[in-house]
């Protein structure tokens, strides 16, 4: 294999690229970006970024003097892979022959309204954030259409600005899909605890704009209001829509792929396409532990998944290493949100550790007894533990689950 095309200039398809190196390949390896960017950093765009903590430069997820010898092509697009030919078509009307593929395309923001009016966002891109930004102005109205955790992470740091907040959930309680209803429930109070109304179990129907209604474009001008399916309006000077993602997979129409919520692939990215592996949010890895197929998009599967899928590209799937249990982390209203483990399937959570009345606990999902996942907000300690045991519990068998240490409270 002398020559592999990642697709992607994303966190993850850099650290494939890395991991490609580290494990030893010195061919040419070029990374297409259909962003001008190279590769930053998207978890601060929802709260430092915005706040202006964070400046551009530190988003950056190259390294000082890192230099891995690439072939970059940024600001253009894969329109299509070609297996027979080896070859994937660009956009600007060029085509890289390859040995080995690696897709890293990501995913987009599902939209309500394709063509919004002004002041309705979304947030997935640095462009994206550079113009959410310049409208968090304090005192604006500001609404955000899904409860999701970049909906609530930008709704904390709207607040932390100085803006109204509200946030609208069609579903009966916000982060049940995660997390549970009773540990959604909880977690999503931390909205109310700082002044953010949360609206749940209404849909949205349509927008107010200043503008005229155009019939085959929609609303135009600017926004002025949310209108719910209860018949109220929120008014409204700047919407973010997060009611979550589709993977950018489109353009893999007719490869041979097996295309279904993303890219499938069995447990160490391998595709059914011969020296073609995926990662990152285009791709839906099979789970053992669950024993079906399921996307992660969490930072820290996009980038550890990379050296998986990239040793199983480099030995044809022979080299079938395994990856840590999912982890993920979201910062809120001061409070830091962590979860590990997998806690689809599960009967049972306890808080173990804290209390939820003071949003300071450790709680333990279960199914048939054993601990499958564990949530906290706050217990910093207390939660390395048990993501140590869930890691260890993966790649070794141990089966002793951490003790709490002090057992204080199992008030919900």
């Amino acid at each position: 294999m002398r020559s592999i095309a990642v697709i992607g200039a994303s966190l993850a398809g850099l650290s494939a690229a890395r991991a490609l190196r580290e494990q030893g390949f010195d061919g040419r390896l070029s990374i297409v970006g259909q962003e001008t960017h190279r590769p930053y950093d998207r978890t601060p765009l929802s709260k430092s970024f915005l706040a202006g903590s964070v400046t551009e430069a530190d988003l950056g997820l190259e390294g000082d003097g890192e230099d891995l010898g690439l072939d970059w092509r940024t600001g253009v697009a894969a329109t299509a892979l070609r297996p027979a030919a080896r070859s994937v078509d660009l956009a600007d009307g060029s085509a890289l022959v390859v040995d080995g593929v690696v897709l890293a395309t990501g995913a987009i923001p599902r939209l309500i309204w394709p063509r919004p009016p002004g002041g309705v966002h979304v947030l997935r891109t640095l462009d994206d954030a550079r113009a959410l930004r310049a409208e968090l102005v304090p005192g604006a109205r500001f609404v955000t259409v899904g409860a999701g955790f970049v909906g609530a992470e930008v709704a904390s740091t709207a607040r932390g600005l100085g803006l109204d907040v509200t946030v609208v959930e069609a579903a009966p309680t916000a982060l049940a899909g995660p997390l549970g209803a009773r540990m959604g429930q909880i977690v999503s109070s931390l909205h109310a605890d700082h002044g953010v109304r949360l609206l749940c179990g209404v849909g949205v129907v349509g927008l107010t704009t200043d503008g005229p209604l155009d019939p085959d474009t929609g609303p135009t001008g600017r926004v002025t209001g949310v209108r719910l399916a209860d018949g109220r309006t929120v008014p409204a000077d700047v919407v973010l829509v997060g009611v979550g993602v589709r993977p950018d997979v489109d353009w893999l129409v007719g490869s041979g792929l097996h295309i279904a919520d993303g890219v499938r692939c069995d447990d160490i990215g391998v595709t059914e396409i011969p020296d073609v592996v995926a990662v990152g949010d285009c791709a839906t890895w099979f789970e053992p532990s669950l024993g079906v197929h399921h996307r992660l998009e969490h930072w820290t599967a996009a980038r550890e998944r990379g050296a998986i899928a990239g040793a199983a590209l480099l030995s044809r799937g022979a080299d079938r290493r395994r990856g840590r249990p999912p982890y993920f982390w979201s910062d809120q209203y001061g409070v830091r949100i962590q979860m590990t483990g997998h806690s689809a399937g599960s009967d049972s959570v306890e808080i173990e550790e804290g209390s939820a009345a003071t949003r300071d606990f450790l709680a333990v999902y279960r199914r048939g007894g054993e601990p499958v996942a564990a949530l906290a907000l706050g217990q910093g300690k207390s939660f390395v533990r048990w993501r140590r045991y869930f890691a260890g519990a993966a790649v070794a068998g141990i089966s002793d689950p951490p003790v709490p240490v002090p057992l204080l409270s199992r008030q919900i």
